[in-house]
């Protein structure tokens, strides 16, 4: 057994599908079939659903596949820790954040990217739910979510501050004079809305609730990006975070701040206090508690 065996594992998990799996590890596809078979072989299990096609992984495939994901982290760690011995920051920083809040990650990444050149990122846009288990998964190096389902014993945690909330609308397709609106003032207006279930959503609707309003939502996604296409094709406005970045997509895009609209559980950056963690990991939430702990 060697590493690239896992890799190739872990990219049929990522594609679900040979060809594609073995693309992504610039291979053939007769060869990653074969080094699969081997691992098979050497682990005396049948790992992988076959037919004409992909067609999944078999129960000793889901765990071993936990297992290789383990292993993989664990080799990572090992290049970032031997290249922190050299005093370099090399790799890549998985890191995990909420679609919607007032922190707009770049804020991080930016400034992350300029001091250390040879440093990646693997960005998520996940729930806090799976980032609070990523991290303890050891599946993420750092997350950016909602404080209020944090047990603060399990993490280090940079507090980002609170999301306030304001209408993003086209100004092509919407125009409103005043600078700020009351919750009232968005009964009438067609909203898009994020999946109910998701933490943000939860938030809007109580905010809805509380006032007796009922939002006319023409239109419900659990995509950030598709209900920006919405905003920009004039189907509707969207109770957004401010500050987040979203209005920097397009000359078109403004934002109108809503009278007391906030998200009581602020947004913090989150890293796993039991080991192992990563020197890429611990060096890159270092660089963040100078950028934003006295904010």
């Amino acid at each position: 057994m060697d590493i690239k065996q896992l890799k190739f594992l872990i990219a049929l998990d990522q594609t679900r599908h040979f060809g594609q799996a073995a693309e992504l590890c610039h291979i053939t596809q007769p060869t990653l079939s074969m080094r699969l078979r081997n691992l098979e072989e050497e682990l005396d299990l049948v790992l992988v659903k076959r037919d004409q096609r992909f067609e999944g992984f078999t129960e000793a495939g889901e765990r071993i596949l936990a297992w290789a994901r383990t292993l993989l982290a664990a080799h990572d760690g090992l290049q970032a820790e031997a290249a922190s011995c050299r005093g370099q920051v090399v790799g890549s920083l998985r890191l995990g954040t909420v679609p919607l809040s007032s922190f707009n990650p770049m804020r991080l990444l930016m400034p992350l990217r300029e001091r250390y050149p040879e440093l990646d990122f693997q960005l998520s846009s996940l729930s806090s739910e799976q980032i609070i288990d990523g991290l303890s998964r050891n599946q993420l190096d750092l997350g950016i979510c909602y404080l209020d389902q944090v047990d603060a014993s399990f993490f280090d945690i940079i507090e980002l501050g609170t999301t306030t909330m304001g209408l993003l609308h086209d100004t092509r397709h919407f125009r409103f004079e005043q600078p700020e609106l009351r919750w009232e003032a968005l009964g009438d207006l067609p909203l898009g809305l994020l999946s109910k279930g998701m933490h943000y959503r939860q938030a809007l609707d109580l905010s809805f609730r509380n006032r007796g309003l009922e939002p006319l939502a023409v239109l419900e996604s659990d995509s950030t990006f598709q209900l920006v296409q919405a905003i920009t094709a004039g189907i509707c406005c969207a109770v957004m975070p401010l500050h987040c970045g979203l209005e920097d997509l397009s000359e078109h895009l403004r934002f109108i701040p809503i009278t007391d609209a906030s998200i009581r559980s602020p947004v913090g950056l989150l890293l796993r206090r039991s080991e192992p963690r990563s020197a890429i990991a611990e060096q890159c939430f270092g660089e963040a508690r100078g950028l934003f702990a006295s904010q």
